[in-house]
């Protein structure tokens, strides 16, 4: 009796969903880990794992004399430079093409608007400058600006704000969209214009989320103009490439331990911004 009761019970309905999530798992990650040739045992292969042991060794101690901090204490100050002045000149970008973009001030989401084929004019092609300027990575423009404003920290500034525009464009006008827009187009429908709609009726709710969105792409802007200091950028990247190509890992080891401390700065920066707008 008890066996038939058991076989009665029923089935879990979430079985074959999950079942079917495993597959598709497993189909898709089975040709990537072929195509990229992806195999964790060759890390414990004792042919790979003594170099790799010898290598990390050259990393300690750190590097810690005054003129190589000085150094680096300089080059931190040129990488924070760079990083803020790429994100300030990307909302300078993102901040008006995010307002063309959003559909939350649309007129037409009121009632009928007779510029309304106007404004789509003026949207799609917002649109397709944030879908262009975050398509190719920073690295990539931080290697046409190095060619055409030379070696320096101005590449590095001018990669970070095309790509990091058109990405926090493209975030800013979906914080707008999720956020309610009955207070703008209360707004709107008493006669007031997009521009005092979106202050009053959008930008406070969506604030926080702005602010802490920014925080987080400054901080990824930080650890993006380190990568394009190996392309001739300038900042903490140009020394940690000078450093390991000659083989210096006590100079590498101190620079790195600097980029981590930048990251829990922009981390605690970011946390207390979500407090003070709490």
């Amino acid at each position: 009796m008890r066996l038939a009761g058991a076989a009665l019970r029923p089935v879990d309905p979430a079985a074959v969903p999950r079942l079917a999530l495993v597959v598709i798992a497993v189909a898709v990650l089975w040709p990537a880990l072929r195509l990229t040739e992806f195999d964790p045992a060759t890390l414990l292969d004792p042919a790979n794992a003594r170099p790799m042991g010898r290598f990390l060794a050259q990393f300690l101690p750190p590097d810690v004399s005054f003129e190589f901090l000085a150094l680096v204490g300089q080059s931190t100050l040129e990488t924070l430079a760079i990083a803020t002045l790429g994100t300030a000149l990307a909302f300078a970008i993102a901040f008006p093409l995010s307002l063309v973009t959003t559909l939350s001030l649309s007129l037409s989401a009121i009632g009928p608007a007779r510029d309304a084929p106007l404004r789509r004019m003026l949207r799609y092609p917002a649109r397709l400058a944030l879908i262009a300027l975050r398509a190719i990575p920073e690295l990539v423009w931080a290697l046409l600006f190095v060619r055409a404003v030379g070696l320096g920290p101005s590449a590095g500034v001018l990669a970070l704000a095309i790509t990091y525009g058109g990405m926090l464009g493209k975030v800013y006008s979906e914080i707008y969209e999720s956020a309610s827009n009955r207070p703008a187009r209360a707004l709107m429908e008493a006669g007031t214009g997009r521009l005092q709609a979106f202050l009053y009726g959008v930008l406070p709710a969506a604030l926080p989320e702005m602010l802490s969105y920014t925080i987080y792409r400054w901080e990824c802007a930080v650890r993006a103009s380190v990568i394009m200091g190996f392309v001739g950028a300038g900042g903490l990247g140009q020394q940690l490439e000078l450093s390991l190509r000659m083989l210096n890992g006590a100079e590498a080891c101190t620079i790195l331990a600097t980029f981590l401390l930048l990251v829990l700065l922009a981390d605690a920066l970011s946390a207390l911004s979500r407090r003070l707008l709490a």
